[in-house]
């Protein structure tokens, strides 16, 4: 039997493409708390945690595609806007998005529809050096526009010592864990 990936020509292990849109309503409340789980974990750190938001947001970029992975990230920001505990540490309202980490929150969107462009080009699954390289090209734009951010307010050592360099080896770790998980669902999607 074809796998929904091979009748479409991207990667879609669990054909999401294919979805009636209430299924697909349904996958963006999931994403977003997913994406909340994630949130908590975390390693508290100043100005910016350490969390596993970022490993969450590609994973959900690569298997939703990327419109719907931007549309379930763009979700979840608005359920922490409009106060839902749902960011790093229970956080919610407004204030984490004028603060610190207000040029991470808004480069979210942006690396789950890049993450899950390179997916569709076909940067994911059994290319794991090329799913690796879309992972992290992705956490190191998070880096790029978050550490911008913190340069703004805090000048650009401090932003840089605080808000890139502490993040690089997560960065790297998280990649080649979602390469890894990628790799294996097309293993055993390719073979159903």
């Amino acid at each position: 039997m074809a796998s929904p990936s091979s009748m479409t020509g991207r990667f879609d292990p669990f054909g999401i493409a294919a979805r009636p849109a209430g299924v697909r309503a349904a996958l963006v409340l999931a994403g977003t708390a997913v994406l909340a789980l994630a949130s908590q974990i975390s390693v508290p750190m100043v100005p910016v945690p350490i969390t596993m938001q970022t490993f969450a947001i590609t994973m959900i970029g690569v298997l939703y595609g990327w419109r719907l992975g931007a549309a379930t990230v763009l979700a979840w920001l608005g359920e922490a806007a409009i106060g839902l505990p749902v960011l790093a540490n229970g956080a919610g309202g407004l204030a984490p998005f004028m603060g610190p980490t207000s040029g991470y929150l808004a480069s979210f969107p942006v690396i789950a529809a890049l993450a899950g462009f390179l997916a569709e080009k076909g940067w994911t699954g059994e290319r794991v050096v090329l799913s690796f390289s879309a992972h992290f090209l992705a956490n190191m734009l998070c880096l790029a526009i978050g550490g911008a951010w913190l340069m703004v307010l805090l000048g650009v050592e401090k932003g840089l010592v605080l808000g890139v360099t502490p993040f690089i080896l997560g960065a790297v770790l998280k990649s080649a864990l979602a390469a890894a998980v990628l790799m294996a669902i097309g293993r055993r999607f390719i073979r159903s």
